[in-house]
């Protein structure tokens, strides 16, 4: 288990045994995919004023954010059982809320941390920066190829960048006739946007 409160010394050993749970749960491409997520989340961190605290805590919820992703449906769906019919219809959508069922199992208990697991998919309360800037993270890491204007403005502002994250999130989903999940509906209403 890692806590923020530890010598650093400890937290690299308690991030490096995390980093090997992860990297046996996924595929090497999400593996990439995660640690670029790690390495920007951590940047958005420091150029937004973190703590050493906030820091550490960004790091673990990037390096966990995905360990549920590659997993087969019906291993989702145990961890996660669905809540509304766009999570039986999706069960990718609850790779977040699986992802923090297994940081709990793991030894995980930072709130912070596991909210900041869960809503990468969905969506967190602004005042949770840490999630925040995983979700950021996740939708603008170089290796996308895509949002490289987001992942300018979340080093200068990441409140204005998770608002637009998530707007484009929402956008993206109503263009492609995706029906569009409740929670990622009340994080996009919950920062002022307007349901269409």
């Amino acid at each position: 288990m890692i806590d923020a409160h530890e010598p650093p010394e400890s937290q690299r050993t308690g991030m490096n045994a995390y980093r090997e749970l992860v990297r046996a749960s996924v595929g090497p491409e999400r593996f990439a995919h995660i640690e670029r997520v790690v390495e920007l989340a951590r940047q958005v961190g420091e150029s937004n004023g973190f703590s050493q605290d906030e820091l550490a805590k960004v790091e673990l919820a990037a390096l966990l954010h995905d360990a549920a992703r590659d997993l087969d449906d019906g291993e989702l769906l145990r961890l996660a059982p669905p809540q509304n019919q766009v999570e039986i219809d999706h069960p990718l959508s609850v790779h977040g809320r699986a992802g923090r069922r297994m940081a709990e199992q793991w030894g995980v208990t930072d709130e912070t941390v596991l909210e900041a697991i869960e809503g990468h998919v969905f969506g967190v309360p602004l005042s949770n920066r840490v999630g925040a800037a995983v979700y950021v993270a996740d939708v603008c890491e170089p290796g996308r190829g895509v949002n490289h204007d987001l992942r300018e403005l979340a080093l200068s502002d990441l409140d204005a960048a998770y608002r637009r994250a998530v707007a484009v999130k929402v956008d993206y989903l109503r263009r492609c006739g995706t029906e569009v999940h409740p929670a990622t509906l009340a994080a996009y209403e919950s920062l002022g946007q307007r349901s269409a």
